[in-house]
């Protein structure tokens, strides 16, 4: 039996601008739509690092420096695929705030979170961004039911 899959890996990054806010995206997306995180998908041959840095500028106009990787959330695809996503989070950024077509975005403070239609099990992501004792947040999937494990 081979060790090798078929994998997907994509980005999320958590910023947080010098008042305590995080940047968040109202996601237009049928497949997950809500508030979470800008991010996307990891190029062919292309950093991780990189790609991070590229996901965030084209969805928000902002150019982040020093992204920290903070954790990871997977899960295996109906196609039998492990869907990937490197979490990052960073304070450093430059440039000008523009939404683009993934969705608007916008800085809230972190108490108020709880307050906007967030995308499915995002509370439970976030906790991988914000608590240091937890570097992981996996679908355990057993037969039709998904069960959110975070390690």
């Amino acid at each position: 039996m081979g060790r090798s899959e078929a994998a997907i890996f994509t980005n999320m990054c958590m910023i947080e601008n010098g008042k305590g806010q995080i940047l968040v995206q109202d996601r237009q997306n049928k497949n997950w739509p809500g508030i979470t995180f800008p991010g996307g998908h990891i190029e062919k041959k292309e950093s991780f690092h990189d790609a991070v840095v590229r996901e965030v500028e084209e969805e928000t106009g902002l150019h982040i420096k020093q992204p920290v990787l903070c954790g990871t959330k997977q899960f295996q695809t109906n196609q039998d695929e492990r869907y990937v996503v490197l979490l990052y989070k960073t304070n450093s950024f430059s440039g000008e705030l523009k939404s683009s077509d993934e969705g608007e975005v916008f800085w809230i403070d972190k108490a108020a979170l709880p307050d906007y239609p967030l995308a499915p099990d995002f509370m439970e992501m976030y906790k991988v961004f914000v608590d240091e004792r937890i570097s992981e947040f996996y679908y355990n999937q057993r037969n039709e039911k998904k069960e959110v494990v975070l390690f």
